[in-house]
């Protein structure tokens, strides 16, 4: 109670107690429309139309890597530099800057891994009209540059893929130097639009007058609510049209709370990314929430294609679409009667500062473009298998009794879970990287008591500092002269669960390295090495400042917070998974879960959906938010099971356990002011329900492993769409209400209140899948209308594919780690089946570094399952066994042998007619070696 009314305090302090106490949604006056957002509103006002900008063709230079070509505004004479690059794999990048402008801006480092491979762009023709440049002979794409107005289109033979500034909404603000109305020997001073072009305006004006006009949109100043921003390099946005011939369906750009599929924002508000402390968010709404990846998907039944708009300042996506609100009868009839127009979508970005800097991957399937995006910004860091386990939190867990407490009753109610987790209340005041002396006096005693259990720990460590002097965190940074500056060059204070806090330059690498070296076990007292970290609060949060984050016009060196705002959680989660890599030698792998993220941020951990609430509608949200942050290279994605806000009922409880235990991140978490929500205090009935979806999880977890290997390893997502799986399959595009884990399980989780059945989508014409639990088999591309009860949770296997599970659940996933695997083998209609087995050690880098790891091939076809090494350089030692093999979709066969070793021995097995299931008990192969079974 102390703890809470210390909060209270605080937040009453900082002017926004309603962020904890509220139990409404979210105050939208708190957070800018497009209309409020200055540069955004500008940029709107500009119709689609002629383009003021023209390609200078005699400026045209062609080297190995590039091609440069210098724009013109016709209206104000401002010159762009346009580069252009043809990247290995498919990829085009587009580069707009000033040409001479009058100081650097900003361009986004660190989010690629490195600096993309180019192929060498080839001069097609050249005329007066325009440049047809060749992208590669093997597919017969072209870069068509046509010079008036300024134009990009890309082709391929004779079909348009997609077209830059085609409706010439091009739109770059240049640098300039504030005019002085005083000062000007012509008698007018001019008002500059979004273009730069210039207004005479009558000098009999007042001069503060004048002052006043031109910056009537907020080109030099704006204010909203209390806060002032001021722009001493005023207005500095950007903007570019693409237009996307065939296309209906567009994904991506997360984080929202929305549909998988965008809508079109004609008449409405863009989409906007902006790293925010949303309290409560609202769902189906275009609102900025706590990430933002500016990665955008098109797909149709014949390409996915994709667009990585590398800008990390304040960012809106307007979409338009010329088959928006027809409804599928309208489109029949357009093609009935003759009138049927191509679809076509047209996005527009909007960013605040910075360059245009877009890579256009070209596909053309869509595992193509998961390939193409990871190759420019990497792939998911493969977590640690009990980071893939059941995870147990709130805040807050009082004491290290209550963290006993709680750690016992998972054991006499036999739920197995891998990591119990801390809130800020662990902490000595809100002091990151301390121990509350008096709630958890001896922490490293309580991580020990969970190590014996082969169990884990997460502690929070947040980016805000409290100010205070006898605080050796606080005293670092700032004598090293760590913190963000405000405008007038101090430190940058704002007000967080601390009280007065500073904020780390993450931007800075010398900050970062020192955050690193604190979580160091003789610096990071009381830490061991089975406690990992947790960043919140890192858009970052600032209870007192614009939008409860930081001012725009704070200082990160050269640059403004403006121009980097979006990386600062990246950098965050950057910092704090190197120290904990570095804390164990370079050995272990880390576990960092943040809430605010970037592109590129799946190299560092996890990520979560956020404060949501205990409401149906949350649920079923979940969805669509993870599979959008999956298509964007953010696998391991979770929400908080049960909802943070507010009280869930016990039947909202156990279908979200449910459909937790399906998703990457399976985490349950609630608020302070929430009633104790352990899985055992609602009852044996429910107690047992959600008993049996983590236990589902727990059995699942060789596979879960292996599909996050294969993320690590090739860029796809783990959780994902069917049309991903189904790309011709129209009837999968508007789909997020179920999904696919890898390509070989499809889940359709219970999310509506009272349910008494679902109905299913099955893809795939001569297909099969089999129900997971029942092993009943259905046919695939039909609607299955599945009867549910509390115990229900949708899953099917695909016919066609071998998925490995282990069956003797324990307390935690390290206790089952040397524990033999149960293959499920799912015949497809031509009886054949494929799989892999992946084993390593579980956490250790040693798979990559020193090849440690068990990598296998499973097939199944002419009655014979066989196991093959796909790595025959590897050398792991797993005492890990195949204890039964079960085969769905199989015939009764007189017997089955195993050859392993030169050797043949005849297997006891059992045949279930009803259901055509073959299982083999104890046939006793290492799950490392190779191996034939033979039914005869």
């Amino acid at each position: 109670m102390a703890a809470f009314i210390e909060r209270m305090g605080l937040l009453v302090l900082a002017c926004v107690s309603l962020f904890v106490t509220s139990s409404v949604a979210v105050d939208r006056g708190n957070f800018k429309t497009c209309d409020q957002s200055a540069f955004c509103k500008r940029q709107r006002a500009l119709k689609a139309g002629q383009s003021p900008y023209r390609a200078l063709l005699e400026t045209l230079e062609l080297s190995d890597s590039r091609v440069t070509l210098q724009l013109i505004n016709d209206n104000n004479k401002v010159r762009l530099l346009l580069e252009l690059y043809r990247l290995q794999g498919n990829m085009t990048r587009v580069k707009i800057n000033e040409l001479k402008p009058l100081k650097p801006r900003f361009e986004v480092p660190d989010v690629l891994v490195s600096d993309p491979p180019t192929e060498p762009l080839s001069l097609v023709s050249q005329d007066d009209n325009g440049v047809v440049l060749s992208l590669g002979a093997a597919r017969q794409q072209r870069l068509i540059v046509s010079a008036r107005p300024f134009r990009l289109d890309i082709v391929e033979g004779p079909e348009v893929l997609m077209s830059l500034n085609s409706r010439g909404l091009l739109a770059f603000e240049h640098l300039r130097v504030r005019k002085d109305t005083q000062a000007n020997p012509e008698g007018t001073e001019t008002k500059e639009n979004v273009d730069g072009a210039e207004e005479p305006v009558e000098v009999k004006e007042a001069a503060e007058e004048g002052a006043k006009d031109e910056d009537v949109d907020g080109m030099w100043e704006e204010t909203f609510k209390s806060h002032t921003d001021s722009k001493p390099n005023g207005p500095t946005s950007i903007s570019l049209d693409f237009s996307l011939p065939g296309v209906e369906h567009v994904y991506g750009i997360p984080e929202h709370a929305d549909n998988l599929k965008l809508k079109t924002t004609d008449g409405g508000e863009p989409y906007r990314l902006y790293n925010l402390d949303v309290f409560q968010y609202e769902l189906y709404n275009p609102m900025a929430l706590y990430g933002a990846v500016p990665v955008m998907l098109a797909h149709n039944a014949v390409r996915t294609m994709g667009l990585f708009w590398l800008n990390a300042a304040e960012t809106w996506v307007d979409i338009s679409s010329n088959t928006a609100g027809k409804t599928v009868f309208g489109k029949m009839l357009d093609y009935v009667q003759g009138a049927s127009e191509t679809p076509q979508t047209d996005v527009r970005w909007i960013s605040e500062s910075g360059i245009i800097d877009v890579f256009i991957m070209l596909g053309p399937t869509p595992s193509d473009v998961f390939a193409q995006y990871a190759s420019l910004t990497g792939t998911q860091s493969f977590p640690p298998i009990a980071a893939l386990a059941y995870h147990q939190c709130r805040w807050n867990y009082n004491d290290q009794e209550d963290v006993q407490a709680v750690d016992k009753g998972f054991d006499e109610h036999d739920i197995p879970y891998d990591f119990i987790w801390l809130d800020i209340e662990h902490t000595d005041g809100k002091r990151y990287f301390t121990w509350d002396p008096h709630k958890f006096p001896t922490p490293k005693d309580m991580l020990q008591s969970i190590q014996d259990k082969r169990r884990k720990m997460v502690a929070i460590v947040d980016p805000h500092i409290k100010v205070d002097s006898g605080y050796k965190i606080h005293n670092e940074i700032r004598n090293q002269n760590f913190y963000i500056k405000n405008k007038d060059g101090g430190d940058y204070e704002g007000w967080c669960w601390p009280g007065s806090a500073g904020y780390p330059d993450f931007t800075k690498v010398e900050m970062r390295d020192w955050w690193a070296s604190m979580f160091a076990y003789d610096q990071y007292e009381g830490s061991m090495d089975n406690l990992y970290t947790w960043n919140d609060m890192n858009e970052p949060s600032v209870f007192n400042g614009p939008e409860v984050t930081m001012h725009k016009d704070a200082k990160h060196g050269d640059w403004e917070h403006r121009d980097v705002h979006n990386l600062y959680g990246f950098y965050v989660q950057m910092a704090t998974a190197d120290g904990l890599i570095r804390r164990s030698g370079g050995v272990e792998r880390p576990f960092v879960l943040t809430r605010a993220f970037f592109a590129g941020s799946q190299r560092y951990g996890a990520v979560w959906t956020g404060d949501n609430a205990a409401e149906w509608d949350h649920l079923k949200i979940s969805i669509p938010m993870c599979l959008s942050l999956g298509l964007v290279g953010i696998s391991l994605c979770g929400a908080d099971v049960g909802g943070f806000f507010k009280t869930p009922s016990t039947e909202l409880l156990v279908r979200w356990y449910q459909t937790g235990a399906y998703q990457p991140f399976f985490r349950a978490h609630a608020h302070l002011d929430t009633p104790r929500r352990e899985p055992w205090l609602f009852g044996p009935e429910n107690t047992a329900l959600i008993r049996e979806a983590v236990r589902q999880r727990y059995t699942l977890l060789p596979y879960w492993y292996q599909q996050f290997y294969l993320a690590h390893t090739t860029g796809q997502p783990v959780m994902r769409p069917l049309w991903v799986e189904y790309p011709k399959d129209t009837a999968t595009f508007n789909m997020d209400d179920q999904f696919l884990i890898g390509k070989d399980l499809l889940v359709h989780p219970v999310t509506e209140e009272g349910a008494r059945g679902v109905t299913a989508y099955l893809p795939g014409h001569g297909e099969v899948w089999y129900d997971a639990h029942t092993f009943q088999k259905h046919n695939g591309a039909q609607s299955l209308y599945i009867p549910v009860t509390m115990s229900s949770i949708p899953v099917f296997q695909r016919g066609g594919s071998i998925i490995p599970r282990k069956l003797r659940v324990r307390r935690s996933s390290s206790c089952m780690e040397s524990d033999p695997y149960t293959l499920y083998v799912a015949l497809s209609p031509q009886r054949t089946a494929e799989g892999e087995l992946y084993i390593d050690d579980g956490h250790t880098f040693n798979f990559n570094t020193k090849k440690e790891f068990v990598h296998r091939s499973l097939t199944f076809a002419n009655n014979v399952l066989s196991s093959r090494n796909l790595c025959p350089e590897c050398r792991f030692s797993s005492p890990a066994w195949i204890e039964k093999v079960v085969i769905l979709g199989s015939s009764n066969p007189r017997k089955v042998n195993l050859k392993m070793d030169g050797k043949e021995t005849a297997l006891e097995f059992e045949f279930d007619a009803s259901v055509s299931v073959l299982t083999v008990r104890k046939p006793g192969m290492s799950a490392g070696a190779d191996w034939m079974l033979q039914l005869l």
